[in-house]
């Protein structure tokens, strides 16, 4: 895919599409301006203390392994031939606080508990001339 196409989540509001595509996304979080917690995915009311006085914040997209299993189904929504042998699924720990739910990218093998991640986007198919893509993690300096 030329570096001139359009990138779109397939879903706004869950994480950053930077401009440079060699960048690393941002997840979009919320931030409680009272007591300081993290939330994923968006929030308007503070879970823990109730508070209103909510923001958004953007963090690396970068956490610690704590769960996954291993789908044997093709991606959801993927048009791409890599993607039809299935998918690791991952619960990441963001240091901030919250715990993603989201796809890996690579094989069963390359994953153990505990071990830190970071994420990229990853195209799933080409939609009105933009490129859909999704957040994914990975282990960190692969």
């Amino acid at each position: 895919m030329s570096q001139a196409t359009l990138r779109v989540p397939i879903k706004p509001g869950y994480f950053t599409i930077p401009d440079d595509h060699a960048a690393a996304p941002e997840v979009i979080c919320t931030r409680c301006e009272d007591c300081g917690e993290y939330f994923f995915p968006q929030r308007l009311v503070c879970a823990k203390c109730l508070s209103r006085n909510t923001k958004e914040a953007r963090v690396p997209a970068r956490g610690t392994l704590y769960a996954y299993t291993w789908v044997h189904m093709p991606l959801f929504g993927s048009m791409k031939m890599e993607h039809m042998e299935g998918y690791g699924v991952g619960q990441i720990d963001l240091p901030e606080g919250p715990r993603l739910q989201v796809p890996l990218a690579g094989k069963r093998d390359d994953y153990t508990i505990g071990m830190p991640l970071t994420g990229e986007l990853e195209g799933l198919r080409e939609e009105n001339g933009q490129e859909v893509v999704i957040i994914r993690f990975k282990p960190a300096g692969s």
